[in-house]
């Protein structure tokens, strides 16, 4: 039986153990988002702003199936880390066995019915008109390589369960570099178009796989699970699926405010349009990379903690994690506010012989997009309060308020501002829904949180 290296998650100073988990993960958030930043570059300098949105057309799809292994991973590994915490080996290998179970089985299923339903999908996500021909092509390939990246994603949480931030880290990187690499190569090289940017992006998810792979198979993790950990346990599928409802839920509401906002963009402005969202949605993962490293280095330390009763420790994680991701989100507010020009340039192609319709996309998307992010990234300085709050209930395995929390900003209040104030106010109504639903979901986490922290927390 493998004895569980983790003890430093509840001896070590909070502060000094924020930094050594959430530094990797921030780094590892942000080698991943710089990759599709320079790669959403590449493929709008070499191949054009259609492409652009191609892209941003298909990831919502992808993206949510991904996500599934992402929603086992944490559902698992908040049951890692609390077993882990209460010293229950044996629990901890029989989840992993059926986190792995779990994904192969349920991500297969979906690239199938996803592979089957393409035609569909693909304008129901607003690729439609001179976007749905490479959308197409983009999303058939990558979809071979979507398990992987499902397994990939699932790994990298149990990774950081077991307190070793810096393999995650590592998990990270190698496919982020190798998927700029096969940019290069296939898409300016070789000149492959839509299908070498494809390609690149499903070479990464192997590549990344590989690394996962060769994690567990070596000394560097102390879960060693045999063939008896991959048989499916009801009680253990159940708290999994509670749990990791909570990441799936926020991916389904990521993915159908792509599709509302795609198909309201679209009939705003057309294509132009939903460029200039595709740059600003590429633009909020890579600018928050730092708010995010903090909310992942966060889950292990609040769940070992908790499932040790350190209830004191888990307060100081909690006050502690929210300083510092407001104090990097304000940077970042600030960052986006007085260079979104400069931003917008990064991303239109200035090649000869552009098609008319091209250059007159890359002209709107260059007046368009910085009123644009600013208004998107308005209400950043906050922001880590939302995140932090829902992110502490589904450490200490509370499913019911960490879903609700996860789906405030987007589910609760985004979605209906977006239908709502475009039909008052056009463009703009779109992009002040982003700082209004920001400010509402932070009130109520932050009072829904404090009120948890009071009654539980402060009483034991």
């Amino acid at each position: 039986m493998a004895k569980l290296n983790s003890e430093e998650l509840g001896t070590q100073p909070i502060t000094k153990l924020l930094v050594s988990q959430s530094v990797p993960a921030s780094i590892g958030i942000l080698v991943m988002s710089l990759n599709i930043l320079v790669d959403s570059i590449f493929v709008g300098n070499w191949i054009g702003p259609i492409a652009i949105a191609a892209i941003n057309v298909v990831l919502p799809v992808s993206f949510f199936i991904a996500a599934l292994g992402m929603a086992i991973g944490i559902g698992g590994s908040s049951m890692i880390s609390r077993a882990m915490g209460a010293n229950n080996t044996e629990k901890a290998l029989k989840t992993f066995g059926n986190q792995i179970t779990l994904t192969i089985v349920v991500t297969i299923v979906m690239v199938v019915l996803g592979l089957l339903f393409v035609n569909t999908l693909i304008p129901a996500f607003g690729g439609k008109g001179d976007i749905f021909a490479p959308a197409k092509t983009y999303y058939t390939i990558i979809f071979y390589g979507i398990p992987f990246l499902a397994l990939t994603m699932m790994g990298n949480t149990v990774i950081r369960a077991e307190g070793k931030p810096k393999f995650a880290m590592i998990a990270m990187i190698i496919p982020s570099v190798g998927n700029l690499f096969m940019d290069y190569v296939f898409i300016y090289v070789f000149d492959w178009g839509m299908v070498g940017a494809a390609w690149a992006t499903t070479g990464a998810y192997l590549l990344s796989f590989s690394y996962i792979l060769y994690f567990f198979l070596s000394k560097n993790s102390d879960l060693k699970i045999n063939f008896g950990h991959f048989g499916l346990n009801s009680g253990i599928l159940k708290e999994i699926g509670s749990l990791g409802f909570v990441t799936l839920s926020r991916q389904a509401a990521s993915s159908i405010t792509f599709l509302i906002l795609n198909n309201i963009l679209y009939n705003l402005g057309g294509e132009a349009m939903v460029a200039v969202y595709a740059i600003i949605g590429r633009m909020l993962m890579f600018a928050l990379f730092p708010v995010f490293g903090i909310a992942q280095g966060f889950l292990p330390i609040a769940g070992f903690n908790y499932g040790a009763a350190k209830y004191d420790r888990v307060k100081e994680t909690i006050y502690t994690a929210i300083r510092h991701a407001s104090i990097l989100g304000s940077i970042v507010f600030l960052g986006l506010f007085i260079f979104p020009n400069e931003i917008a340039s990064l991303f239109l192609s200035t090649k000869e012989g552009m098609p008319a319709n091209e250059i007159a996309i890359n002209a709107y998307v260059f007046e368009h997009m910085p009123a644009a992010m600013r208004w998107v990234f308005a209400a950043t300085p906050i922001v880590a309060i939302q995140l932090i709050g829902s992110a502490y209930f589904q450490a200490i395995g509370k499913a019911i308020p960490a879903l609700l929390l996860t789906l405030l900003r987007q589910g609760f209040f985004f979605i209906p501002l977006v239908l709502i104030l475009p039909s008052i106010w056009g463009e703009i109504g779109v992009w002040i829904s982003f700082p209004i639903a920001d400010v509402l979901a932070t009130v109520v986490t932050a009072w829904y949180l404090k009120k948890e922290i009071d009654r539980t927390l402060n009483t034991v």
